[in-house]
């Protein structure tokens, strides 16, 4: 772009400033002058692609700016830019933090120094500009995604959990042979495996989206309900599970990160007992007060070597190539990690014991 297609607004409710400007700069920009804060305006509601606004701090009955704060929340693509002097610098510093501002000259200006100030004001102008569009494009391909990984995983666990049932009817045909159960035992505990590392990677993608809202909730209602389902699961694989959730008043948290916390934990319990393990035992103690929510899963598994464990929760490193037996255990550090609690893991004897602590959001 040549520098003569760049507009540019200079406000001053001194005319012969104005005129002077224009005199200086009209061979290099297309120039814009107004001698109020409402002729300005009425100039960029004509002009809405003019880049640099250049404005006095001192004029009657608003200031640089103040006006440059209203330009700011109707126009807030266009680079603002205050002229004043000394007294004002104060005032202007302030303004600069605060975003009002990108930057400001000193009365009275120097062309050399003005003349560069606008081609700064203009290449940011456009990195800005490029900026947004590109957070534009990548909202969109992170929408695209959600939908294509939504697709996936339901297009994906649908045939799995069919296979499964199918497999559990076959297993109750009559005369069927002892070799042909303990095969179909071998295919249904594959296909549940399966279905559960493709919930964990879409669980993972949910994770890493970066949304999250807080909300006031009952850890409660929402956690019952998990606590119920694997009520379920503990009777039909024979496992001894008691659920211990206490809460007085909503607290801010989010549902759907508490949920996946708890739900990988209890899932990554119950999925680690050894097949010929006698003795099965589950706990889930939740506590939620105003002062934060506390979780602690106990459980004497043994399938899962503590070596793994340890490496999910110990490590400060990020790992992208996980076990796919501990990718329930990274999803539960990122998520803890996302509401800015902690989690630690205890080994004694054959217990095991995850204490999570979540700050709750004021």
């Amino acid at each position: 772009m040549h520098s003569n297609d760049i507009k540019v607004l200079y406000v001053d409710d001194e005319v012969n400033n104005l005129q002077s400007f224009k005199a200086t700069f009209r061979l290099q920009y297309k120039v814009y002058t107004a001698a109020s804060a409402d002729d300005a305006i009425a100039i960029l509601d004509e002009h809405p692609d003019i880049k640099v606004i250049l404005c006095d701090q001192r004029m009657p009955n608003v200031t640089g700016i103040e006006f440059l704060e209203k330009v700011r929340k109707f126009y807030p693509k266009v680079v603002r830019m205050l002229i004043t002097g000394y007294t004002d610098i104060e005032s202007v510093i302030g303004a600069i933090n605060r975003g009002h501002v990108y930057r400001y000259i000193k009365k009275p200006w120097v062309e050399q120094e003005l003349h560069a100030a606008i081609e700064e004001g203009n290449k940011f102008y456009h990195t800005h500009s490029l900026l947004v569009k590109k957070n534009e494009e990548l909202q969109h391909a992170y929408n695209a995604l959600d939908e294509f990984t939504f697709s996936i995983t339901h297009g994906l666990r649908d045939p799995i959990l069919s296979v499964i049932s199918i497999v559990e009817m076959a297993k109750n045909t009559e005369n069927i042979s002892t070799d042909v159960v303990e095969l179909l035992d071998m295919v249904c505990q594959s296909m549940m495996q399966l279905d559960t590392f493709i919930k964990n990677t879409h669980d993972y993608h949910k994770l890493n989206k970066g949304s999250l809202e807080i909300e006031p909730i009952w850890v409660k209602e929402i956690l019952t309900d998990i606590a119920d389902i694997y009520e379920i699961e503990a009777v039909v694989n024979n496992v001894n599970f008691e659920a211990n959730i206490h809460q007085d008043e909503e607290v801010n948290s989010s549902s759907l990160v508490l949920n996946m916390i708890v739900n990988n934990l209890l899932s990554n319990a119950f999925k680690s007992f050894n097949p010929t393990q006698d003795e099965r035992i589950v706990n889930l103690d939740i506590q939620a007060t105003r002062s934060g929510i506390n979780i602690s899963i106990k459980d004497n598994s043994t399938g899962l070597p503590e070596s793994y464990i340890r490496d999910v929760f110990e490590s400060e490193e990020k790992r992208y190539e996980v076990h796919r037996t501990t990718l329930s255990l990274h999803n539960v550090k990122d998520a803890v990690a996302l509401l800015g609690g902690t989690i630690k893991y205890y080994l004694d004897g054959q217990t095991n014991t995850y204490e999570v602590v979540i700050p709750v959001k004021k």
